[in-house]
């Protein structure tokens, strides 16, 4: 009776290594600049304001096979903040807003992660961001994986979610029609 418990345990022991290893592990390219952190919130109702995070770092597993064990794991500069204009991204620095000096980084790490179609995800995790942290899903898209031509191995994603700036104590009154912020995340990552 020993001898098959320890042969069953042996086995389970195998296959739930075999699956583990089938995950693989990517690093976001932003050497490369082959991943990035844009926004877009509305302008007092009247039009469109894009910006974009120059400095981040992050990691991701995937394993196609069970894309519910990947993991996501992301570090930006707040201070990094880039509307294409000066004098703003200096007050969205300000703790109007990000409040860079105080809280110079924001973090996402997932928690889960769900299927919701073929090459789709729910991507659920708690986002830190001036000083707050809340839970938020990214709906993601898987955009493409293969070899590149530098002898390595890339996956790419895309993603967005909707942030209400007050629940990160955001508190500047900008109307209406601009206290919510669109992310939207586009990465590739280089196996490891």
């Amino acid at each position: 009776m020993l001898k098959k418990t320890l042969t069953a345990l042996a086995l389970s022991t195998a296959l739930l290594g075999a699956g583990a290893a089938m995950a693989a592990d990517y690093k976001i390219d932003t050497d490369g600049q082959h991943a990035f952190v844009n926004f877009k919130i509305s302008h007092l109702g009247y039009s469109w304001l894009y910006g974009t995070f120059k400095e981040f770092e992050g990691t991701f597993s995937y394993d196609e096979q069970a894309p519910e064990a990947s993991q996501v794991n992301v570090t930006l500069q707040t201070a990094s903040v880039d509307s294409n204009h000066a004098e703003r991204d200096k007050h969205l620095r300000s703790d109007d807003f990000l409040n860079a000096a105080k809280h110079p980084s924001a973090t996402f790490k997932s928690t889960t992660v769900k299927s919701t179609g073929d090459g789709t995800a729910d991507i659920s995790g708690n986002l830190t961001l001036n000083g707050v942290t809340k839970p938020v899903v990214i709906a993601a898209t898987f955009t493409g994986q293969g070899d590149d031509p530098w002898g390595g191995y890339r996956a790419g994603f895309e993603g967005s979610t909707t942030l209400k700036l007050k629940d990160f104590d955001i508190q500047k009154d900008l109307g209406p029609a601009s206290q919510e912020v669109e992310l939207i995340i586009s990465v590739e990552g280089v196996r490891q």
